[in-house]
């Protein structure tokens, strides 16, 4: 192809398509089709929150379930993908430390941090263990100053950094990291965030003599957008909901029905039990969550943010049951422009669609 992106090198990882396949749970993401996106030349990405929801003894031991279904995956992933891999991991969940160390034991090839900021990694898996793993961490922020306090604590603690951050915007799908009431000013679009997170982290490049990478994510859908993100100086874009509309996909077929069959005022902006606002595709679970009012039964607490006292739903059951087809008894996380998937491809065919739109934005911006 003509124009072809420049590959993101995040350390001594070559990534030659520089698509990250955003981290999807519960379930969406997870070997199936990570291996697919590894195998044409991105990262692909599995998500661990509320992967032991899958298995048959959740509920009787749902921390052993966890962990095994975690590793059963990456074996699998790594397995039929001769690519990248990579978890996604929520600082927020209970057995983040057990996670984390898991995909360290399983070498992973980079860790995807979202959903808190991840201050003490480095001592949590251990810093000799962590240097010898080569283990790539790329935390998740939203903003310029959460990104700064990360490679300040990093630096002055460990005297090491992170390897890369992702940014993700507010138009990304499921869990958002904004006030309900920012997520829709013009300081907070993508395009505006990514210039002011590399600034901040441009002093501890020069100090460490080490390229950080931006990685940019939320609300990114085609190749030209890709063109257009990257001339902001971000070096690499994550995409979570382009995914979902692929064969490979993890997600029962009626969970990719929901985003074929959606419009854009049926994505909507939700108050998540963890405390969070979130981007979801409105249907009847959803109208009627706050009419439940049962106290759920929660014997694990998978996120430490959860307030189980005041839910109207366990929402690790809910996506559970979403990823299996069960939309009665769930909903479907999406980014904003879920309502644009109007077929399922398989992903080489969406990698070359993104890479022709890619070349022709280069061609019409000359």
């Amino acid at each position: 192809m003509k124009n072809e992106m420049t590959p993101l090198r995040i350390g001594n990882l070559t990534i030659k398509t520089p698509i990250i396949q955003g981290g999807m749970g519960v379930g969406i993401s997870l070997s199936g089709l990570a291996a697919a996106v590894a195998n044409e030349g991105g990262v692909g990405v599995i998500a661990s929150v509320g992967i032991g929801l899958l298995e048959d003894d959740f509920e009787t031991d749902y921390p052993l379930a966890n962990k095994r279904a975690l590793r059963n995956e990456i074996r699998k992933a790594k397995a039929n993908s001769k690519g990248i891999i990579g978890l996604n991991a929520m600082v927020a969940l209970t057995d983040f430390k057990e996670i984390i160390d898991i995909a360290v034991d399983e070498k992973i090839d980079i860790l995807f941090l979202g959903a808190g900021l991840p201050v003490d990694v480095p001592h949590e898996i251990g810093i000799d263990k962590y240097i010898a793993s080569g283990v790539k961490v790329v935390p998740i922020v939203s903003s310029g100053l959460a990104a700064k306090i990360i490679l300040r604590k990093w630096d002055r603690n460990f005297g090491i950094v992170p390897d890369a951050f992702v940014v993700e915007g507010p138009l990304a799908g499921g869990h958002l990291g904004y006030k309900r009431e920012d997520l829709f000013l013009d300081s907070n679009l993508l395009e505006n965030i990514v210039p002011k997170v590399i600034a901040e982290i441009k002093p501890f490049e020069d100090k460490y003599n080490k390229e950080i990478p931006v990685i940019a994510g939320g609300g990114i859908y085609t190749g030209k957008d890709i063109y257009n993100i990257l001339k902001t100086g971000a070096k690499g874009i994550q995409m979570g909901t382009r995914f979902v509309g692929t064969f490979e996909c993890d997600a029962h077929e009626d969970f990719k029905k929901k985003y074929l069959e959606c419009k854009e005022e049926d994505i909507v902006i939700i108050n998540s039990p963890v405390g969070l606002p979130g981007r979801a595709i409105n249907n009847d679970f959803l109208k009627n969550v706050d009419s439940n009012k049962n106290k759920i039964k929660c014997p694990w607490v998978c996120l430490k943010s959860c307030n189980v006292q005041t839910a109207h739903y366990c929402i690790g059951l809910a996506l559970a049951n979403a990823k299996k087809g069960d939309l009665d008894h769930g909903f479907a996380f999406s980014g904003a422009n879920a309502y644009r998937v109007n077929k399922i491809v398989s992903v080489h065919d969406l990698f070359e669609e993104l890479k022709q739109e890619y070349s022709d934005a280069v061609d019409s911006d000359r």
